[in-house]
């Protein structure tokens, strides 16, 4: 058995929490540039331009690629052959306290949904745990910010609807979502499981590099569907036009009730940002 020290973890989560925030995931980067290239309106084209800028310079500089630099979402992918020396969760908080502070990083999590006291360290971390074979852990930070966290949304739709119900709910989401989420946006969808289920497939569905498409045929064929009549709304970057609204969707699913089909888009930023480490 494999043992891993809290302190490691520890460690580990604040660097990856700075990376995050100041470096754009390849695959991101690489679909701003593709469709950048392909835009034919000159404000939408401009735009595009100017976001890559703003990431060459954030990465040069080592500084947040956005001001909003998030929840901090940690997935750890936990061998079972792995044993925790030490408070597991609160190795996690203490690595985004370390690395919210140490990157100077914007904290912008409040204590108390409603009486809104800032915790001054951006903790506690949103932390999704899932146990899998082997002596690896993996983890990956991938901060949410809330313009685009807002304009999220989730339908308990009725079978009947099927998939032309499924595409109606994702498009009329991006549409409601206009200029808000500071398009090009990239959406997770889950479609299926429970109420909980569905809107924690849709979070993990980011987590999909944008170059990979679904493995099921199905779904492939469904989120090029999908992304084309998104991209047809005309929205384009930051709202000003163009056929550039969505850089890429990822689809994941879950086993459901003989009598539901629920449906989740979370949605995100041209900023869609997460890093990894194995320990």
């Amino acid at each position: 058995m494999k043992t891993i020290s809290a302190a490691l973890l520890t460690q580990t989560l604040a660097g990856l929490c700075i990376e995050a925030n100041t470096h754009l995931p390849s695959d991101v980067a690489a679909a701003l540039e593709h469709w950048k290239i392909q835009e034919p309106w000159p404000l939408a084209k401009t735009t595009l331009g100017l976001l890559e800028d703003n990431l060459k310079l954030a990465e040069e500089k080592n500084l947040p690629i956005c001001q909003d630099t998030g929840m901090a979402c940690v997935f750890v992918e936990l061998g079972q052959e792995v044993r925790i020396d030490g408070d597991f969760e609160q190795a996690i908080h203490e690595g985004v306290h370390r690395g919210y502070g140490e990157g100077y990083l914007r904290k912008s999590i409040v204590a108390d949904p409603l009486r809104r006291v800032n915790t001054g360290d951006n903790t506690p971390a949103a932390i999704t745990l899932r146990l899998v074979p082997g002596e690896a852990c993996k983890i990956t930070v991938a901060p949410k910010g809330f313009g685009s966290e807002n304009m999220s949304r989730l339908g308990m739709l009725k079978p009947a609807d099927g998939v032309a119900g499924v595409k109606k709910f994702v498009v009329e989401t991006a549409r409601l979502a206009g200029p808000n989420p500071c398009p090009p946006t990239v959406l997770g969808i889950g479609i299926g499981g429970s109420f909980d289920k569905v809107a924690a497939l849709a979070k993990h569905a980011l987590l999909r590099p944008l170059d990979q498409r679904h493995p099921d045929p199905y779904y492939a064929a469904l989120e090029e569907e999908l992304l084309e009549e998104i991209n047809a709304l005309g929205i384009g970057p930051q709202g000003f036009g163009g056929k550039t609204t969505c850089l890429g969707l990822a689809i994941e699913t879950a086993p459901t009730h003989v009598a539901g089909l629920p449906v989740a888009v979370n949605v995100s930023c041209h900023v869609t940002r997460r890093a990894t480490a194995v320990l």
